[in-house]
């Protein structure tokens, strides 16, 4: 789930906290700058783990600060394929499940690697696994804060850094259309299409 990832940064340091450590500084940045954003194609950052190589810090004309160039070890929230996680229901919808793990949220089950069949109950709005016994089917209710075991099947990158408009007119027709649907840089796409993956609940005795 977490993952050691060794990156390369060049840091700055203001003047006014030169009376500091120079690690201490540097880590605190690193931190204010990567901590629990998504680094595209690398993960979600959660915490500076150590600092490998310090080189050669620089101070420019024009700007008192100096500037580090720091080789530094980060930890990193990035769930390998065919993982197994458990989390909670957040939500559910026409799209699926949608699971959340305390700290990260962009999981989706979609409906096709529910347990089958399944169908989505729109008074309830939860999905339902019609379970098949000899005595006939019984509905089990995915209900949202309900535990759920999955598989983590695929996971999708979005880049997110800003780009100018192709045009003024697109800009403007789109501008609305982009507020809306913000889409998250970095989504975990999860199954339980399998034995003992699901509700904590269906594979437990009571």
């Amino acid at each position: 789930m977490f993952v050691l990832v060794e990156m390369t940064d060049t840091v700055r340091i203001p003047p006014w906290q030169f009376k500091r450590k120079l690690n201490e500084s540097i880590a605190e940045e690193l931190n204010k700058k990567l901590a629990n954003k998504v680094v595209y194609n690398v993960g979600l950052c959660i915490c500076l783990y150590d600092i490998t190589k310090l080189e050669d810090s620089y101070i420019f004309p024009g700007d008192g600060a100096s500037h580090t160039k720091v080789h530094f070890r980060y930890v990193v929230f990035h769930p390998f394929l065919d993982e197994i996680l458990i989390g909670q229901i957040k939500s559910c919808s026409q799209d699926g499940v949608h699971v959340s793990i305390g700290f990260f949220d962009d999981i989706v089950i979609p409906p096709e690697s529910l347990q089958q069949p399944a169908k989505f109950d729109e008074a309830e709005q939860v999905w339902v696994w019609e379970y098949e016994t000899e005595e006939g089917a019984h509905d089990l209710y995915m209900d949202i804060g309900e535990e759920i075991r999955f598989r983590v099947v695929d996971e999708t990158f979005v880049d997110t850094s800003p780009t100018g408009p192709s045009s003024a007119e697109a800009s403007t027709s789109n501008a609305a259309e982009e507020v809306q649907k913000k889409e998250a840089p970095y989504t975990l796409v999860g199954s339980i299409s399998e034995p003992g993956l699901g509700l904590l609940s269906w594979w437990t005795n009571s």
